[in-house]
């Protein structure tokens, strides 16, 4: 199954080979009625999600809702986003709520940032407004692939879970799994989960989902990538046939159509956004550098007046690029999966806010993580497929506003990464640059750091919390660049003239194998 991305909203009935495997049973409503105004679920007695008649020619779709207030939801959540200044719904948003209200399953396609989470979260609430969930019993479930989208998408539905009186609940791994036992025991009617701890809570019997009515997979595809999958069919095993299921991502490879088949029954199909290969506000540049000149180009691109996101393949070697960084006075910090789940919600937070100039992160950031104003992501390393570029690029250009995406290549990467971009839908000229070279300052506003090193106080190192110092230090200095206080040499000399190489910042992680 492919879609072909629109930026109209394409909808259809999926027929499914899993429709004989799970009917809901006659007489056995969902847990919450539909509020006035909403698609009507049927005559007591009967299932409140009914698929329009095969036969029936479909009827023409209703004109999209320019607010919220034309939504049918629950008008607590209506004022709550009012107070916000959240009043017209994002594409994905007018186009899925109605069908999810109505109770139908949904599969949704589109990029991250195009407002997926209230997509299925403000019909999830309405939904679920004004029940109560049993200890360690959740009505309404979401499963994620990562840490990180847990805590965004549990942020997000807070304020109007709150407006409607229920609880939400974030269990993941790298926390107290003893903590997350006792908040699910103390009763939650929303879960958002990552698969592996929700599977080790179901299995200590601290969790049961046989209260949920409705289940939601966020980044479907992403799960496929990682493994989950698996997981994620042993848990939705465990929730009640019967129930509304809702599926998002980007894409829809084989094992995501799995999934689709297995447990959706006749989903309607929304697809709104294209792939960032189609972003009109989305600029892509492909800059070639010599080895020699990498590192300091890369420390003139994070030491710009402005945010940058900066993808490198490996964990050592984002540590690495971080703590250089530092060393030549730009705040950064490193986001990957062998950080502490502390140190990964302080970076990102400190990133969000603006306290930190620099990201580096690996693909634990690419997918899923949404931060405010970001105008520009910076490949150092090349990614691994078509894939990965999109999704490391949908950091920036989000929700309509502009941003540029930069790849660095090494001579020997050009054509390699040339086929890969254009395999992506992505074709750009090929530009030399070296450090202070007018394209590279044109295209992503580089200039040359203060070498001043900054020393984090603290166990946090390459990971930036709390207070920091700051004391001359040694640095690789070119064109412009600030000089070494007198006697600073001695700090480190060795370490800041090791320069690229194998075991320096050749690409910061995998550029050398």
């Amino acid at each position: 199954m492919t879609f072909r991305p629109r930026k109209v909203v394409m909808t259809s009935t999926l027929p499914t080979h899993g429709q004989r495997r799970r009917r809901r049973p006659a007489g056995q409503p969902l847990h919450q009625a539909h509020p006035a105004g909403v698609a009507p679920a049927a005559a007591a007695g009967t299932p409140s999600i009914a698929a329009p008649p095969r036969a029936a020619p479909a009827a023409p779709r209703e004109p999209l809702a320019t607010s919220f207030s034309e939504l049918s939801l629950n008008p607590v959540l209506v004022k709550a986003l009012a107070e916000r200044g959240v009043t017209v719904p994002f594409a994905i948003q007018a186009a899925t709520i109605p069908d999810a209200l109505a109770g139908r399953d949904v599969l949704g396609r589109g990029q991250t940032g195009s407002g997926k989470t209230l997509a299925f979260g403000l019909p999830m609430l309405t939904r679920t407004a004004g029940q109560r969930a049993l200890p360690g019993r959740p009505l309404a479930l979401v499963l994620v692939p990562t840490r990180e989208l847990a805590q965004q998408v549990t942020t997000a539905l807070t304020p109007y879970a709150d407006a409607l009186r229920l609880r939400c609940a974030t269990v993941v791994g790298g926390l107290s799994i003893g903590r997350q036992a006792d908040t699910l025991h103390r009763g939650a009617e929303v879960v958002v989960a990552t698969p592996g701890r929700l599977a080790d809570l179901v299995n200590r019997g601290d969790c049961r989902l046989d209260q949920v009515a409705i289940a939601v997979v966020d980044e479907a595809d992403q799960m496929a990538d990682i493994g989950f999958l698996p997981q994620v069919t042993k848990l939705l095993d465990k929730v009640p046939a019967g129930g509304q299921r809702m599926l998002f991502s980007a894409t829809l490879d084989r094992e995501v159509d799995r999934l689709v088949r297995r447990f959706l029954i006749n989903p309607v199909t929304h697809s709104v956004d294209p792939p960032a290969a189609a972003v009109t506000t989305m600029e892509h540049h492909l800059l070639q550098v010599d080895l020699a000149d990498k590192s300091a180009t890369v420390t003139e691109i994070a030491a710009r007046d402005g945010r940058v996101m900066l993808f490198v393949a490996t964990k050592r070697g984002a540590d690495r690029l971080a703590k250089h960084l530092l060393g030549q006075g730009v705040l950064a910090a490193a986001l990957h999966g062998g950080k502490s789940q502390g140190q990964r919600t302080r970076a990102l937070d400190e990133f969000k806010s603006g306290t930190l100039d620099a990201l580096v992160a690996t693909n634990v950031a690419a997918r899923g993580i949404h931060i405010d104003d970001l105008d520009l992501v910076v490949h150092v390393d090349p990614p691994a497929d078509g894939k990965d570029y999109l999704h490391r690029s949908g950091r920036t250009a989000r929700a309509g506003q502009s941003g540029t995406v930069v790849t660095l290549v090494l001579p020997e990467q050009r054509h390699e990464v040339s086929r890969l971009l254009a395999a992506a839908g992505i074709r750009v000229n090929c530009t030399q640059v070296r450090p202070g070279h007018p394209e590279l300052t044109r295209v992503t506003g580089a200039r040359p750091p203060s070498g001043i090193a900054i020393a984090p106080v603290g166990p946090a190192a390459a990971g930036h919390s709390g207070p920091a110092r700051t004391r001359p230090r040694a640095v690789a200095s070119h064109a412009g660049a600030a000089a070494p206080a007198p006697g600073a040499a001695r700090h480190r000399p060795r370490r800041a003239r090791r320069g690229p190489g194998p075991g320096g910042q050749a690409g910061f992680s995998a550029m050398s194998r």
